[in-house]
């Protein structure tokens, strides 16, 4: 369980809001609906398009187009097969052959094939604004070898390449190769290979989707629907779990044992550890006063010893976290990896110290002017930064604001901002945000945070994820990241490893703050054979990004 600590007055009003009566909800009949939450929204927009990861609704990817593996990040990266039964790479780590799965039908009928692989990936090549995870760098050619089997060849040896190709979408070709514009294409009525395909009920606040009555798993299928009501923000989320109105959710609880534990016996979470949050600033800020203080490493450094680390998770998390004191934000997780020499060196500045803020700002040329209480810019500029974070995020949103009153203390003007998801991405794609505070993926080795979160082949705008939209770039460090998997010896993964840490810690070119936890809630009243301490079977998340989800429900089956 959570440590319980001293409340403040802001964690006291959010817990009011959480904890005011609600009723119970009778047990749906029938047929069995998994009610979900897997993202906030305002409004729904019905677009089922895989390839837009930005804009499409979170249950499109792993329920309505199954991957060809699941990768168990929880296990190692174990592979979990499923619409491909096998692969196999080559000595050299040139290509992998993939064997895909004999049986396996469209929802509408049609028979999947090793066309439809082929087609998707070429898709993706043609249509550069389609490729999501930076697959076009990695694959130079895509061939049948039969109906059943597919080669990729790789631009360079990587032994990873594998688990890159499992998070591209495979889609029917007899349908979008009569598409227009994929990159526009909303793709309403979905053709999909997953167990959830049949969208039931579509309105702006709720939408059902139900069983492909053509899965190939369907034996192991036992949830016939997913529930997905429109929820905007974490407060409207609150009140719907507390209640026990959903299932399966992965979003911010404050004071869980008192809020949503206590509510019922049947509501469980578990929160296993994930990835680095941070801070990440805009290096091509086109505000010249802006980008004098951002591309500064020691307003970097200073802005991070600002931050009073564990007070942030104590408060905005109820101690739900670990403090990251890693300039290069590997975090205690993966501490196996870490060149413990250049972790101490830059401990420094990634630990709380305001007196050392203020001197570094002093010797950095950032000081009070005009005597407003806030450093002006060694040139003499002032400026006031605007730190985002997604509205209704409600524990990021605390976040900043305990951050912008801690930066205060050093003298760094700044000033919170909560806009819709879509507008706080679009703004790190285009490069036209201040600060931002993310979350990253947590992988099986450091390798899936530190490539989205520093590898420039990822700041393309459009169509990438928004994690490397710092726009720093050193080609020394992308050099070492693409040879990471260009080999399978861990000694030399080791080493490469050593010169990433390096890199990002000296320049500090993100600011750290904490390693997350996989939220996780769960209520066994209307569905058993959840995951959980007992039975830790993989990243529990109903968020789009874990595939592992797939696997979840397929756990699942309806109490009786």
């Amino acid at each position: 369980m959570l440590a319980n600590i001293k409340k403040t007055a802001l964690a006291t009003a959010m817990i009011a809001t959480a904890a005011t009566g609600y009723s119970s909800v009778s047990v749906a009949a029938e047929r069995s609906e998994l009610t979900i939450h897997p993202k906030e929204f305002t409004t729904f927009v019905r677009n089922f398009n895989p390839y837009l990861g930005a804009t499409n609704l979170h249950t499109t990817t792993d329920f309505m187009y199954e991957p060809l593996v699941v990768f168990n990040e929880m296990h190692g990266n174990t592979p979990v097969f499923r619409l491909a039964e096998n692969y196999t790479m080559s000595d050299d780590l040139m290509s992998v052959t993939f064997d895909i799965r004999k049986g396996v039908k469209w929802s509408d009928g049609e028979a999947f094939t090793a066309d439809d692989v082929v087609y998707s990936f070429k898709l993706v090549k043609q249509k550069p604004e389609l490729d999501q995870s930076g697959i076009n760098s990695w694959v130079a050619s895509v061939e049948k070898l039969n109906d059943y089997q597919v080669r990729f060849r790789l631009t360079e040896a990587n032994s990873n390449v594998p688990y890159e190709i499992a998070k591209v979408p495979v889609v029917p070709e007899h349908i979008w190769k009569n598409v227009k514009d994929p990159a526009t294409f909303t793709n309403e009525n979905p053709v999909g290979s997953g167990p959830f395909t049949e969208i039931d009920t579509f309105t702006a606040q709720l939408y059902i989707q139900c069983r492909n009555p053509n899965y190939w798993d369907n034996a192991n299928l036992d949830v016939d629907c997913l529930r997905v009501p429109q929820i905007a923000n974490n407060d409207q989320f609150l009140g719907k779990v507390v209640n026990g109105e959903m299932d399966w959710t992965s979003s911010f609880i404050p004071d869980i044992d008192r809020t949503y534990a206590a509510a019922s016996p049947n509501h469980h979470y578990w929160y296993p550890p994930s990835g680095t949050q941070a801070f990440v600033v805009n290096f091509k800020n086109p505000d010249p006063a802006k980008n004098e203080a951002l591309t500064n490493v020691d307003f970097r450094r200073a802005f991070s010893m600002a931050l009073d680390r564990q007070t942030i998770i104590d408060i905005a998390f109820y101690g739900g976290g670990t403090v990251n004191d890693f300039a290069s934000g590997l975090g205690y997780a993966f501490e196996a990896w870490s060149d413990e020499k250049v972790h101490s060196q830059y401990k420094q500045y990634n630990s709380y110290n305001l007196d050392g803020s203020k001197a570094l700002l002093k010797k950095a040329g950032f000081k009070d002017v005009n005597g407003d209480g806030f450093v002006e810019t060694p040139s003499g500029k002032s400026f006031e930064l605007l730190i985002q974070s997604p509205n209704g995020w409600t524990d990021f949103n605390n976040t900043v604001q305990l951050a912008v009153e801690q930066l205060a203390e050093a003298g760094i003007k700044a000033k919170a901002r909560t806009p819709d998801f879509s507008v706080y991405n679009q703004a790190m794609l285009e490069g036209s945000y201040d600060v931002a505070y993310t979350n990253y993926f947590h992988g099986a080795d450091p390798y899936t945070y530190w490539n989205s979160a520093y590898n420039s082949a990822l700041q393309a705008g459009e169509g990438m994820p928004r994690f490397a939209m710092h726009f720093y770039k050193n080609n020394k460090l992308d050099g070492l990241l693409n040879s990471f998997y260009k080999t399978a010896d861990k000694k030399e993964q080791m080493d490469i490893a050593h010169g990433i840490q390096q890199i990002i810690a000296q320049d500090q070119v993100t600011i750290p703050v904490m390693s997350g936890a996989y939220m996780f809630q769960y209520n066994t009243t209307r569905f058993t054979g959840w995951w959980n301490e007992e039975n830790p079977k993989g990243r529990p998340n109903i968020w789009a990004g874990i595939p592992e989800r797939l696997l979840q429900v397929l756990d699942l089956k309806p109490v009786q």
